[in-house]
């Protein structure tokens, strides 16, 4: 992702609606942004830090901390995840003055809270010196204006889960490119299986397909934000899974890790599904499945792009109103770059990727007896984490953007092509920037 400079996020990036990002004029949060006191541990005084997160059994995490750092104590508390809840009951306590310290925020929903000056800069409070310890493509996403609002936690680089019993049926192999994927699906297809879904509801999963083609939907430019949602590596996606749904090739009645979907893929009606290394823990509670699934390389397309893309991943923030910016800041490094907080985050939490490149974690190092004996953490996962689209940059509003995408890929069924639906979002899109008071204009051609 291209690092946004200060100049364009607030004179042009976001618009006038977010002039009061780092002035500490715009509501909520307006109380310490950037300037709470640093009340540093040196002095003796005890203090408590606060950190939202849905991460379960994340406290047990926490209190290794702890007892190291008695003057420096944690406490979580768990929230649901993102927009299940969890989102909203930030905003409310930022604009009520208070929440936690510490809060767990995706990557894609940083540039929303920047909006409502939720976030802290906390390269005010070192965060340079804990830079070289993550994966540069992580850190540039939460690197905005000259700061940073982040610590990455987790990421989710994508790869090819599949039967491969299912595809010996039919002679086949892991397929290496998109156009392979298709023609496997056809042969699977006469033997009664469906080789993967398509969720029309969940446009993140379109979005990373794009995102690996070589899409990079929004940047900032001097004047506003520009966007491209119809370029031609978006279209190319668009079209193939158009064909594949109009052929019968992926099933679309129902989504991954749904009741349905765990039906399907035990009985041998699903073959494979292309997604997140963190998938790993939810197929393997895929009834009578151990030893049957393998991973892949994920396909890539035939014009180019990337090995992998990513689906999810999220950051550790320190929240506006946090008195305790640089011991926050501490923890969330010791949190997600250290090998005792990542292998304790694994092992209690099941975190997602590891954002620091050296550690993927000591449970991740070892192969696994429900992937058929496969190391593919260290063989599948490591090298897809470095094979991302360095151009992709996350927006404001991206989650009423995936409403609306997915709004459109819901009409499929009505005769609209997913084609079409890119191309309507984009121009609807650009109205939400327009009402939010945010500049943007569309890419030239």
């Amino acid at each position: 992702m291209p690092l946004v400079t200060r100049r364009q996020l607030l004179h042009g990036g976001l618009g006038t609606a977010a002039l009061g990002l780092l002035s500490a004029c715009a509501t909520p949060g307006t109380h310490s942004v950037n300037t709470a006191p640093t009340i540093a541990s040196t002095t003796g005084e005890k203090i408590t830090i606060e950190y939202w997160s849905w991460l379960k059994d994340l406290q047990v995490v926490a209190d290794i901390w702890n007892a190291a750092n008695p003057n420096v104590q944690v406490k979580t508390v768990w929230i649901p995840s993102g927009n299940q809840g969890g989102y909203p009951k930030l905003y409310s306590a930022l604009a009520a003055g208070g929440g936690p310290d510490l809060a767990q925020v995706e990557f894609g929903v940083i540039p929303s809270f920047m909006m409502v000056n939720g976030l802290v800069d906390i390269s005010r409070y070192g965060a340079a010196e804990f830079a070289g310890r993550y994966d540069k493509n992580l850190w540039n996403q939460v690197s905005f204006a000259g700061g940073v609002y982040g610590i990455p936690q987790d990421s989710g680089p994508m790869a090819t889960y599949y039967q491969s019993e299912l595809f010996a049926k039919v002679g086949a192999t892991a397929p290496a490119t998109w156009d392979e994927w298709a023609d496997v699906a056809a042969e699977l297809r006469k033997a009664k299986t469906y080789i993967d879904c398509f969720p029309l509801s969940d446009a993140a999963v379109f979005t990373a397909f794009a995102a690996q083609a070589g899409a990079s939907w929004f940047r900032a430019d001097e004047d506003g934000w520009v966007i491209n949602m119809s370029d031609e590596a978006t279209l190319e996606v668009a079209r193939f899974f158009d064909k594949a749904i109009d052929k019968d090739l992926v099933q679309t009645g129902f989504t991954p890790f749904s009741p349905g979907w765990f039906a399907a893929a035990g009985k041998g009606e699903i073959a494979t599904l292309t997604s997140a290394s963190w998938a790993d823990a939810l197929i393997a509670g895929i009834s009578g499945g151990a030893g049957k699934w393998q991973v892949a390389d994920m396909p890539r397309w035939s014009s180019g792009g990337y090995g992998s893309s990513y689906q999810g991943g999220s950051t550790v923030g320190v929240m506006a109103n946090s008195k305790h910016p640089r011991e926050a800041l501490e923890f969330a490094a010791w949190l997600t770059s250290t090998q005792e907080g990542i292998d304790a985050e694994i092992e209690h939490c099941g975190i997602g990727w590891s954002p620091a490149p050296e550690i993927i974690g000591t449970p991740r190092t070892q192969p696994s007896d429900f992937f058929s004996g496969q190391n593919y953490n260290q063989d599948i996962f490591a090298p897809a984490a470095l094979e991302q689209n360095t151009q992709w940059s996350w927006w404001p509003s991206q989650q009423q953007s995936f409403n609306i995408l997915s709004d459109g890929f819901r009409q499929k069924a009505s005769g609209t092509t997913l084609v079409d639906a890119v191309v309507a979002a984009e121009e609807k899109i650009m109205t939400v920037f327009k009402n939010s008071g945010l500049s943007i204009r569309k890419e030239s051609a």
